[in-house]
């Protein structure tokens, strides 16, 4: 049996009456705060005939209009800001190539409660001050590498603050500095555990677990980390908009991502309707900022689809729980009118034997819509014959047809031959011009 530890009790704990009161409290003063000091979000609420004082609670939250990156987008640089630039020591900024970028900003205090939050990630994964946490998430602008180095210095840590990149270099102070817990992006992690084989450094491994975000990935990608590493490997979300990684978190149960719903509240909508489903119902995550003062966020569209559930966790936190994301409203692949999430070909890839790299390349030839299912051979595979090969790839068509409803082309590469990402990876390339 796990030992249970958490980072503070007191409220990962909380009961459901005393959170709600908690958030019912900083829902009224957010609202007001945002109201006073962010002018382009006082149009909104004005346009919709929303006034603080109409905000008391948790259930008044549908009266308030929502924000979308757009709304970030035409706000930059500080039209979101809600305290005065001397008050805000810190920007962070998101990795998007398109577009004006957006820029979130904090105040110290900020900083410390996102801190809190990303030690509460890490001591669910079972660390402590006896652990040496090794943060490979990019640093700079990018939230992950601040984030959850700011949690392990919360934690106690002894904090390898390596960023991505040179991964043998990160191979050989994980070896030699004993590094027990790893942070990063599940497709940098199956990255570091190809390397850890060729360089044969598996056995000098004291890995005990894993904390990878920022990119959707499969429970079938999970186990295959797992394997390779050695390690328990935990789920952790957020995103730049609302704070970084730390919004919600995965404890040992692997059955869910606890939110911090002392600092941000969870809803799932219809994302055609934008009207609030139930607990159990899967739709788009909208998140509410309770706490943040430079930058908060009221009711923001993630985009991510997944499912909140009230439903009781062994590891005894009453924290709310929400799916690991089922894909993205936005980056959700139409082809020939049917809906394609990345998530679901790589379930089939993967349960099919092939590695998690991979790119799905889609196109429209004579109006018609096409899907190419680029996959890396293992080295083992490499060696069949070609008939071999041939019916490999039939397989993994006739599994594809099977799970999508629709035709792919297969194309089997040589291993290593796909671009390996030591951050965010690039799965969809789309050709269409739509």
């Amino acid at each position: 049996m796990i030992l249970q530890r958490y980072y503070q009790p007191e409220i990962e704990r909380m009961s459901y009456d005393e959170m709600k009161a908690i958030q019912d409290g900083r829902l009224s003063e957010q609202v007001a705060h945002v109201y006073k000091n962010v002018a382009y979000y006082r149009k909104l609420m004005d346009d919709k005939g929303v006034a603080p004082e109409d905000v008391k609670s948790t259930e008044d939250l549908r009266k308030l209009p929502f924000l979308t990156k757009d709304d970030l987008r035409d706000a930059y640089p500080y039209g979101l800001l809600a305290v005065p630039l001397h008050d805000a020591v810190r920007i962070q900024s998101t990795s998007g190539t398109t577009g004006r970028r957006v820029v979130a900003f904090y105040t110290q205090e900020d900083i410390n409660l996102w801190s809190e939050c990303c030690a509460r990630a890490i001591v669910a994964a079972g660390g402590t001050s006896d652990d040496v946490v090794q943060v490979c998430y990019g640093y700079g602008l990018f939230t992950g590498g601040p984030g959850l180095d700011g949690g392990s210095h919360k934690v106690g840590s002894l904090t390898l603050p390596m960023s991505s990149g040179n991964t043998e270099r990160q191979i050989q102070f994980m070896c030699d500095l004993e590094t027990t817990i790893l942070c990063c992006t599940p497709s940098y992690a199956a990255y570091i555990g190809e390397t850890v084989d060729e360089m044969g450094a598996r056995d000098k491994l004291k890995l005990k677990a894993g904390i990878f975000g920022a990119e959707a990935w499969s429970e079938e990608m999970r186990r295959g980390i797992e394997a390779k590493l050695g390690l328990k490997a935990h789920d952790i979300y957020g995103l730049t908009e609302i704070s970084g990684p730390g919004v919600s978190f995965e404890c040992c149960e692997q059955t869910g991502l606890h939110v911090n719903e002392d600092h941000f509240i969870a809803e799932i909508i219809d994302p055609a309707t934008g009207e609030v489903l139930p607990y159990g119902e899967k739709g788009e995550l909208v998140f509410t900022s309770i706490t943040k003062k430079a930058f908060p966020l009221l009711r923001y569209r993630t985009r991510d689809i997944c499912v909140l559930t009230r439903e009781s966790c062994s590891c005894g936190r009453t924290l709310v729980k929400m799916s690991r994301l089922m894909g993205r409203t936005d980056d959700m692949l139409i082809i020939r009118g049917v809906n394609v999430f990345p998530s679901q070909i790589e379930t089939v890839l993967i349960s099919s034997g092939f590695q998690a790299n991979y790119q799905l390349i889609v196109d429209r030839v004579n109006f018609s819509d096409t899907l190419e299912v680029r996959v890396e051979l293992t080295p083992d595979m490499f060696s069949d014959t070609v008939r071999k090969l041939e019916d490999r790839g039939r397989e993994l068509r006739d599994k594809l047809k099977s799970m999508l409803g629709l035709y792919a082309k297969v194309t089997l590469a040589e291993p290593k031959s796909i671009a390996r990402s030591e951050g965010k990876a690039v799965r969809v390339i789309d050709k269409r011009k739509i």
